[in-house]
C-alpha cells in the first residue's frame, strides 16, 4: 500500500518516484483527505498487531505532517510528492516486525538450549536416583 502511495511511479530518466497519494492530492483538499484516510490502513495494521504507543505517535506525526503541508496550494503537490508519509510509516512498521522477530528468534535459540539444559537435569537426577536406590537396595 506504502508503495502503490508513494512510489508506483517512476519519472522516466530520474530515480524520483511518485505515487497514488501524490495524484489524487492534486485534488484541493477533498485528495488530502482521500489520501489520509487510504494511508491510515497502515497505521491500523500498526494498532492491530500491538505495535508501541511510541511508534503510533511517531506515525501518527508522519500522516498528520502530510495531511497538513498537502493542503497548501501548489507547495503541497510538491510536499506531498517528496515526503511521502506512507513508505515512512510502513518503514517504521517493518522495522518495529524486524525488531521483534530478532528478538523472537534469539529466543528461539535460547528455547533449544534450555530445553537441553532441562532434559539434561532430568536424567542426571533420574541416574542419582536410581543409583541411590540400587545401593540401598544391593549395597
Amino acid at each position: 500500500l506504502a508503495w502503490l502511495l508513494d512510489g508506483a511511479v517512476r519519472i522516466p530518466g530520474t530515480g524520483l518516484r511518485f505515487g497514488l497519494d501524490s495524484i489524487i492530492g492534486l485534488i484541493p483538499v477533498v485528495g488530502d483527505v482521500a489520501g489520509l484516510l487510504i494511508g491510515s490502513t497502515i497505521l491500523y495494521e500498526s494498532l492491530r498487531i500491538g505495535a508501541p504507543r511510541p511508534l503510533i505517535y511517531k506515525m501518527l506525526r508522519n500522516s498528520g505532517a502530510d495531511a497538513l503541508g498537502g493542503l497548501i496550494p501548489g507547495v503541497g503537490d510538491l510536499f506531498d510528492f517528496a515526503f511521502k508519509s506512507n513508505q515512512r510509516n510502513a518503514r517504521l512498521l517493518m522495522e518495529h516486525l524486524d525488531a521483534l522477530e530478532a528478538r523472537s528468534a534469539a529466543k528461539a535459540h535460547r528455547s533449544p538450549l534450555l530445553a537441553l539444559l532441562v532434559v539434561s537435569a532430568f536424567l542426571a537426577a533420574s541416574v542419582g536416583a536410581l543409583v541411590w536406590v540400587w545401593s540401598r537396595l544391593f549395597g
